[in-house]
């Protein structure tokens, strides 16, 4: 497998490899086309954006400033609000569904690195060398449809948050969360069922 392939399928990749630099530059150019425009060029904004994602539905907005990796593997529905100051690190797959509120703040990250240090650290590192001293890998995350992410909520890598779920602001979001859920904390937990769910 190359790198892009073993960064997609969840293994350990050099995230400095050529392709990945070439990722960057171009959501950097397009980055930087995007907040330099005023409010109301809605049509300009949507045009970048659908250049930046992967893919991108109807009635898209993303305030600024907003921030990416490489955005083409950033995927958004319909009806979809990414307020002010929010960070998407989409080294793998994120993908937002329909009638989403993301508000300010809120961070998605997919890229991680090993937890114990000797796993973390790649074996023989050279500095002389143009590779990176420590292991990355990337798990993708998923935000159903109609859930509301509250002010700097913090989603890591490999998660799913099921449709109908409410974050509450400043919650760590750690595993995966059942639909229609309301859940709150660090690290985040289900305090009770939305939706007319029963628990």
């Amino acid at each position: 497998m190359n790198e892009l392939e073993k960064c997609m399928a969840g293994e350990y990749y050099d995230c400095h490899d050529k392709i990945f630099l070439g990722f960057k530059v171009r959501a950097r150019e397009l980055l930087k086309e995007y907040h330099t425009l005023a409010y109301e060029q809605k049509e300009k904004k949507t045009d970048i954006l659908k250049r930046l994602f992967g893919g991108i539905g109807s009635n898209v907005s993303v305030g600024l400033p907003f921030l990416c990796d490489y955005g083409r593997n950033i995927y958004i529905g319909n009806n979809v609000s990414v307020n002010m100051n929010c960070t998407f690190v989409d080294c793998n797959k994120i993908t937002i569904g329909d009638n989403v509120l993301i508000a300010s703040n809120v961070q998605l990250y997919t890229a991680a690195h090993p937890i114990e240090l000797s796993e973390r650290l790649t074996p023989d590192w050279n500095p002389e060398t143009e590779q990176y001293f420590c292991r990355t890998y990337a798990l993708p995350i998923q935000i159903g449809n109609g859930c509301w992410l509250g002010g700097g909520v913090i989603v890591l890598p490999g998660v799913t948050i099921g449709s109908g779920c409410v974050i509450g602001a400043g919650s760590v979001v750690t595993k995966d969360i059942p639909e229609h859920s309301l859940a709150v904390g660090n690290p985040c937990r289900v305090i009770r069922k939305l939706n007319g769910e029963k628990e």
